[in-house]
């Protein structure tokens, strides 16, 4: 039954770790993004939300714009991007930004350094303290199995 106390904590920490993974990547993304001095004018084609949660939990609504947008290179490029503008709307003209390489992540979010580097930085200093919690929990637990193992005849 002990086992327990091992398992799930580190199944836990599984998820976090992934989930920081996640965040990592979609700030690497951005960045390289707004790095790469590329920019295009690129056509909203269609805005639609999404909605999760409901019943006992409260209900987020995500907007969700698609853009369109031609390379330097002249390759066509589409791309979905979830928590945009609600001002920005079907057929209004935006920049993005985007990388040589992988002109599909692109961005139509404006440069925002600072605020992208607090918003990972608080992040993952909260998934690391989740991370840390749930390794202490682990420590207690061995030592109060090992002391009633000690004790026991």
């Amino acid at each position: 039954m002990e086992v327990l106390f091992y398992i799930v904590p580190t199944l836990m920490i599984a998820v976090v770790s992934f989930a920081a993974v996640l965040v990592i990547r979609r700030s690497a993304r951005l960045g390289r993004a707004w790095n790469s001095g590329l920019t295009a004018e690129a056509r909203c084609l269609r805005t639609y939300t999404t909605t999760s949660g409901g019943g006992d939990r409260s209900v987020r609504t995500t907007l969700h714009h698609v853009y369109e947008f031609t390379t330097r290179d002249g390759r066509g490029v589409r791309f979905e991007e979830g928590g945009g503008p609600g001002t920005t709307l079907e057929g209004d003209i935006v920049t993005v930004h985007y990388p040589a390489d992988r002109p599909e992540h692109a961005t139509a979010r404006p440069p925002a350094r600072g605020k992208l580097l607090a918003g990972t930085g608080c992040l993952l200093a909260f998934l690391g303290t989740f991370i840390l919690f749930a390794l202490g929990f682990m420590a207690v637990a061995y030592a109060m199995f090992s002391a009633v193992g000690d004790s026991l005849p």
